[in-house]
């Protein structure tokens, strides 16, 4: 008889990124996430209480592979936001599913985008102010909120593939629009 496949909490948080890397989190369910694991939804339950405190697990991986996906990225400008801006688009376009449950859908935290966006301790946002001379923090919070809702659009738009612009294009607009709120 052949022993039975010990399913662990970090086998469970893993297929349940991969599924909703996949298929979205609409997919996301115990049965589904069970099926998908190849396990019944017993190991699941013994684990979590419940799926409210696996999807909590769930999102805490999709915000670190997020924050780890904008550190490795490279280096395209040397203009504030612009690097960020590029990230998190291409971000979306890599990895639509998990753009929409991070950035889009209620993901079911207390985050908000910018605590997000700032990456935790990478302070992704952070290092962007510490780049623009002489701005209070008062008018830093006005262009970040007017930068970041034009990226953020941006990135939407890619998801809904209503995008079409090349990487080169884009930089040259994230640039242009910066300099139009900044300088």
């Amino acid at each position: 008889m052949s022993r039975k496949q010990v399913i662990s909490k970090e086998g469970l948080i893993e297929g349940a990124f991969k599924l909703v890397e996949e298929q979205g989190i609409g997919a996301m369910s115990a049965r589904n996430l069970a099926k998908y694991c190849g396990c019944s939804t017993q190991p699941i339950f013994r684990i979590y209480s419940t799926m409210d405190e696996m999807k909590a697990d769930l999102m805490d991986k999709c915000f670190d592979f997020f924050s780890q996906y904008v550190a490795d990225f490279r280096s395209v400008s040397d203009k504030p936001f612009v690097n960020l801006g590029m990230s998190y688009i291409s971000f979306a376009r890599k990895y639509p599913n998990l753009f929409a449950v991070i950035f889009v859908l209620d993901n079911g935290t207390d985050r908000n985008m910018y605590d997000l966006v700032n990456g935790g301790s990478h302070g992704f946002v952070t290092k962007e102010y510490k780049k623009l001379q002489g701005i209070s923090p008062e008018a830093f919070q006005v262009l970040f909120m007017k930068v970041w809702i034009f990226i953020h659009g941006a990135a939407c738009m890619v998801i809904k593939d209503d995008f079409d612009m090349t990487d080169d294009d884009l930089v040259k607009l994230l640039e242009d629009t910066i300099s139009a709120f900044y300088e």
